[in-house]
């Protein structure tokens, strides 16, 4: 459809006519992994796992779920960590650093488990035989670059804190992004809560968080790979995404920010003495209207908008940086780190985290397989072949990362000569991103080390159902704009005669799809000794079924879960207004026969919409299908368009099994 991305709901075309969506025989799907020194807010839940989850469950019903793996795990190294660990043991902890990523660890996984959330693996990247995995293939890589001739090594300014006697990585230190425009509440050491780059001496008001002082930069040397070297490449992965209906425009959109020339914004007060000094810079062009209070000069590489920043610092000229390629760090000294090989002579170094996060899941999908008994190589026929695809959940703030900085990683594996944004058969595939918008908290952005701290996931448990949450993060339409996450009992402006958000798909769960199952069951043991009657449903009923079920179908290609949410909620509404209209006709008039129809066509919507909810709500989707009497195959897409007849070849009833006063297949409180 090239860059036609129409939206099938306002298409005149009927969907009977749309050509349906092609799916791979083999899926890797990847959730963003959380840090290793805090337990999960409600945003790591609702704005990336919850998504990534009925996708993977999804294609388990569509391909088969011996086709998915569904990996992530915790984010064990970094600065994010080690200083959470030093101010832990400031206040008496005494455990190790492995002891306290291992707690949090734990804890991640039991809520991911509470929340129904079902990964294949869930690692840990410095624990136990994942911690192995990821530490091999980690210098395999390294030392595949090195070969290729892709890495470099660069001595650049590193920041040193002189009264505590170290060097400062990561989030040690806190001050100013540098780039145009960003609206990061924090700046680190070389990337921003955003997730913009920038090199080290270009932080703005850099603090210590060790001392609080202002530290001093030392040179260090570090491998690198050149990311500008990738430009053309990288240009050609962003055409070739932006030409596929199941990328948001989010991710091309981003991505294509930085394939911009250097620039620098100078504010208009310095106008004046931009012009004196301007002979002194390298070539470059001038924008004056690059936004109503700065004006912007344009260079042709990174050297030269160096070398002129040198000139503006020189002349006391404030300047923020824009968008573009840098070279992309692999190396740092921090001793809580994966090891990197000893290579050129360069000993001590650790691989900075974002890089080893990125192919993290390569390792945990290798650690999966092993655990399955399966040979060292089975992990290619996941993330290196033509009928495969890899889906990879993120935040918008970690495209950068997942779509420039990994897609150039995975290139530079090709080798020197032949770089490819488009990999032969046997190559590591370039991932399918699927970027979500900020999950906000009460109409503000929420970060656990931002001003508004969100709820823990698990604190939700105190006042909804785990699938009623499910449902509602997925109706959110995360894929479109950033949304306000407003449970009612957390909102001290809600008022009292105010619904609760949350429980707007809830209801559909708890109260409309839960009645409409259990009146099917209940009538069925009072009138019909516990069976469903079989024989050929209404064509009207057949046809809204097919017509959902293609819809739905579309939407899931797309990760348009909002789209899904929609569609369910008619769905199931519109089969309780049939059961509710028609049951009264069959129950007035006393016509058996009439009930019997009324069965056999509502029964056919439940099944229908149970196999659509089970990547929604699997628990209670499940537990419909068991009172049905069905096994695995209910769930399998090759039979999507089966009735029960299919399903009961040779029988007049189906013995359904008995379903006890006041069970609920989606119950509205824990009990």
């Amino acid at each position: 459809m090239g860059n036609d991305k129409r939206d099938f709901r306002r298409e005149r075309i009927s969907i009977f006519d749309m050509e349906r969506p092609k799916f791979p025989k083999r899926a890797i799907v990847t959730g963003g992994m959380p840090y290793g020194n805090k337990k999960l807010h409600f945003g790591h839940v609702g704005g990336v796992f919850v998504q990534a989850d009925a996708m993977a469950r999804f294609l388990r019903d569509r391909i088969g779920k011996e086709n998915v793996i569904f990996v992530s795990g915790t984010d064990c190294y970094g600065s994010p960590i080690s200083e959470s660990y030093r101010k832990l043991k400031e206040e008496g902890y005494t455990g190790t650093i492995e002891d306290f990523v291992r707690e949090n660890h734990e804890s991640q996984k039991k809520t991911l488990e509470k929340y129904e959330i079902s990964l294949n693996l869930f690692g840990a990247s410095g624990l136990d035989d994942t911690k192995e995995e990821h530490a091999k293939l980690s210098s395999e890589l390294m030392e595949k670059w090195y070969e290729n001739g892709w890495l470099e090594k660069l001595v650049t300014s590193q920041f040193y804190d002189v009264k505590a006697g170290q060097f400062l990585n990561g989030r040690q230190v806190v001050g100013k992004c540098p780039v145009e425009n960003c609206n990061s509440d924090k700046g680190y050491a070389d990337e921003c809560s955003m997730g913009h780059q920038y090199m080290p001496e270009e932080l703005i008001n850099p603090k210590s968080t060790l001392t609080g002082d202002t530290p001093e930069m030392r040179d260090v040397a570090n491998w690198y790979i050149d990311l500008t070297k990738f430009k053309d490449k990288l240009e050609d992965f962003v055409d070739d995404i932006s030409e596929k209906e199941n990328v948001r425009p989010l991710v091309s959109n981003t991505i294509r920010e930085f394939m911009t020339p250097p620039l620098v914004y100078i504010k208009n007060e310095y106008a004046e003495v931009y012009e004196k000094i301007k002979g002194d810079m390298p070539e470059h062009i001038l924008n004056e209207g690059a936004n109503k209070t700065s004006f912007s000069l344009e260079f042709k590489n990174l050297e030269d908008r160096d070398r002129a920043r040198d000139v503006l610092n020189a002349n006391n000229i404030r300047f923020r940086a824009g968008k573009t390629l840098v070279p992309f760090r692999l190396t740092g000294n921090i001793e809580w780190g994966v090891p990197a090989p000893v290579l050129d002579g360069e000993e001590g170094l650790t691989i900075w985290v974002w890089p080893e996060s990125l192919w993290a899941p390569i390792s945990f999908t290798k650690a999966y397989l092993k655990r399955e008994g399966k040979d060292d190589d089975e992990w290619k026929k996941f993330w290196c072949d033509k009928d495969s695809e890899i889906y990879q959940f993120i935040g918008q703030d970690n495209i950068y990362f997942y779509g420039i900085a990994e897609p150039a990683l995975f290139m530079a594996l090709q080798g020197k000569e032949s770089v490819t944004a488009r990999p032969e058969n046997g190559q590591i595939k370039m991932p399918t991103l699927v970027a979500n918008n900020h999950i906000l908290f009460l109409n503000k952005k929420a970060s656990s080390s931002g001003n508004v701290k969100p709820p823990m996931a698990e604190e939700l448990f105190d006042y909804y159902m785990p699938e009623h949450l499910r449902a509602h993060f997925l109706g959110l339409g995360l894929g479109l704009k950033s949304v306000s996450f407003q449970p009612k009992p957390l909102n001290p402006t809600a008022n009292e005669k105010d619904a609760d958000p949350v429980m707007k798909e809830g209801k559909l769960l708890s109260n409309v799809f839960n009645r409409v199952a259990r009146s099917c069951f209940y009538t069925a043991q009072k009138y019909n000794d516990g069976k469903m009657p079989l024989g050929e449903i209404d064509e009207d009923v057949i046809k809204e079924s097919k017509e959902v079920i293609l819809k739905y179908e579309r939407a899931m290609y797309m990760t348009e879960f909002h789209t899904v949410m929609s569609l369910m909620d008619t769905y199931i509404r519109n089969a309780n207004k049939y059961w509710a209209k028609n049951i009264a006709e069959a129950d007035k008039a006393d016509d058996n026969e009439l009930r019997k129809k009324v069965l056999r066509n509502v029964f056919h919507m439940v099944r229908v919409a149970t196999v659509l909810m089970h990547p929604i709500a699997p628990k209670g989707a499940e537990m419909i299908c068991e009172y049905l009497g069905f096994g695995e195959d209910f769930w399998d897409w090759n039979r999507i368009f089966d009735t029960m007849n299919d399903y009961c070849v040779g029988e007049t009833e189906h013995q359904l099994k008995f379903l006890e006063p006041r069970v609920d297949f989606f119950p509205m409180f824990a009990e």
